[in-house]
């Protein structure tokens, strides 16, 4: 059963990883200053977890679990007022804290079901990588394949099945990274598809069924290169804006969705304009879908 979307829990990174962003790079003063939000038609609450500096070490996988761990906390006492949850600026690091905060709330018998819209997977682990980027591997540190220090940072108790997980695009896999997508059996669509009954619409539409609630995470570079110039992974050959809020749509209209989050927008650099109105464009878009088609109810843990 589905709801309105009547209360959001807007969760503001100003993180790149572990590390605070520089300035606006994040957009998170854009976003505010354009009244982007508002697009929700919903009572408002914006929090910016904190990095605890007093705990910090030398050690980047303890150091990403305790952000996490920070962004966990915003998302439970969120759930436990019955808000929906977007998470804006940050990047793909930060995915462990939506689903870490999810379990804190609901239990790790939540059946959860993670949407990814990006250009990579995001799926390496030390033994497929090969640049040994932890940028590269949030997802299957969810999926309980990497990094359990970070995981468990988060909040995770219960690893993500990843017969829950759907990924939109991901047109640049790492050959082993890939070669572990499809051992794995997770579904790889195109946002392009867009027809009734077309691969992203089954897909979507078969994890909806198998799970209480979504998540929809989108990185920015899913877009083509020349909607995200500043981008520091930008890739060519990618789809539109239309393109991309067309499977938005699909997404949101399972009613299932209990958390969407927009990262890497860069607002720092020479193409400033371009990237921060990507993102005000994601955002804006997606949350009028999302204000369309409602939210999951959910029982919280007791």
């Amino acid at each position: 059963m589905n709801i309105p979307l009547a209360s959001l829990q807007v969760i503001g990174v100003r993180y790149v990883g572990d590390r605070p962003a520089a300035g606006d790079e994040r957009a998170l003063d854009a976003y505010v200053a354009a009244g982007v939000y508002d697009a929700a038609g919903a009572s408002l609450t914006v929090a910016e977890p904190r990095f605890p500096e007093a705990e910090r070490t030398d050690d980047k996988e303890m150091n990403l679990g305790l952000i996490n761990g920070q962004i966990a906390d915003a998302v439970a006492a969120a759930r436990w007022e019955d808000r929906a949850l977007l998470m804006t600026g940050g990047n793909c690091t930060h995915i462990t804290g939506i689903l870490g905060g999810l379990q804190d709330a609901h239990g790790p018998d939540l059946r959860v079901g993670l949407v990814w819209f990006d250009a990579h997977g995001d799926f390496n682990t030390p033994n497929t990588t090969i640049t040994g980027s932890l940028g590269g591997m949030p997802v299957a540190v969810c999926a309980g394949l990497a990094f359990p220090r970070w995981r468990e940072g988060s909040h995770i108790v219960a690893p993500l099945p990843t017969d829950r997980i759907v990924m939109v695009d991901v047109r640049n896999l790492d050959p082993a990274e890939e070669q572990l997508v499809r051992a794995v059996g997770i579904p790889v669509t195109s946002p392009a598809d867009g027809f009734p009954g077309d691969p992203l619409g089954l897909a979507i539409n078969a994890l909806a069924e198998r799970c209480d609630a979504l998540y929809l995470h989108i990185d920015a570079d899913i877009l083509d290169e020349r909607y995200t110039p500043d981008h520091s992974t930008k890739e060519p050959n990618g789809p539109d804006m239309a393109q991309v809020l067309a499977a938005v749509e699909q997404v949101m209209a399972t009613g299932k969705v209990i958390a969407f989050a927009v990262v890497s927008v860069y607002a720092g650099g020479p193409h400033r304009e371009i990237d921060v109105a990507s993102g005000l464009e994601l955002i804006r878009g997606g949350l009028a879908s999302w204000r369309r088609h409602g939210v999951p109810e959910l029982l919280r843990k007791n």
